[in-house]
C-alpha cells in the first residue's frame, strides 16, 4: 500500500496517510478541518535483492572466463610483478 502525502490549504500542515490506493483521497487536515490537497511525491525506491537484477548476471559463459583470464593476466604492482610491468623497476640489484 501506498503513502499518500497531502498538504492543509488553510493551515498548510503536511501530513501523510497510508492508504490503498482504491481509497477515496482525504479530504479534511487533521489538525483544523480544513480542504487539503494530495502531493506529487516521489514514491519509495526499489531495492532489488538476489540474483538475476544486474547485467552480469546473464552473461554468456564464454564472456566470464574470456573476464577471468584477462583478471588473471593483469599486472598487480607488487613484488610478485612480472618483469614486462612499467610500473616497477626490476633493473635495481
Amino acid at each position: 500500500m501506498p503513502t499518500y502525502e497531502y498538504q492543509c490549504n488553510k493551515c498548510s500542515h503536511c501530513f501523510e496517510i497510508f492508504q490503498q490506493m482504491k481509497d477515496k483521497p482525504v479530504k479534511t487536515c487533521p489538525e483544523c478541518g480544513g480542504s487539503v490537497r494530495r502531493l506529487i511525491s516521489g514514491g519509495a525506491g526499489f531495492i532489488f535483492k538476489g540474483s538475476g537484477f544486474y547485467a552480469t548476471d546473464y552473461r554468456s559463459t564464454s564472456y566470464k572466463k574470456g573476464a577471468e583470464t584477462e583478471k588473471k593476466s593483469s599486472c598487480s604492482k607488487s613484488d610478485t610483478c612480472p618483469t614486462k610491468c612499467p610500473k616497477k623497476d626490476n633493473n635495481k640489484s
